[in-house]
């Protein structure tokens, strides 16, 4: 299993990035898929997550509507759009897919670095 994630950057607050994760090695089409974000000194966190056939999103509360997250089965590729970004969004952001409560893959990617500053 393999995640590669990119599209972050440095940003100004009130900014947008478009985050993207390829992912391969396993049945993309089959697992729910989320974005998380560790900003340093603190846990990861679960910031966004899209069902199997995109039927359902769902958002930690720091992020709604500001953040939307959409999947493309046929590219086995995840994305978070991200809108008026914070100071407080600043974190590595990270992909994984979970099907009946297991990860997808417990080696994580490297994660893209989301800056966000003035």
């Amino acid at each position: 299993v393999q995640l590669a994630e990119s599209g972050g950057g440095l940003v100004q607050p009130g900014g947008s990035l478009r985050l993207s994760c390829a992912a391969s090695g396993f049945t993309f089409s089959r697992y729910d898929m989320s974005w998380y974000r560790q900003a340093p000194g603190k846990d990861r966190e679960l910031v966004a997550t899209i069902t199997r056939s995109s039927g359902s999103t769902n958002y930690v509360d720091s992020v709604k509507g500001r953040f939307t997250i959409s999947r493309d089965n046929g590219k086995n590729t995840v994305y978070l759009q991200m809108n008026s970004l914070k100071a407080e969004d600043t974190a590595v952001y990270y992909c994984n897919g979970r099907r009946f409560g297991v990860l997808a893959t417990t080696s994580w990617g490297q994660g893209t670095q989301v800056t966000v500053s003035s």
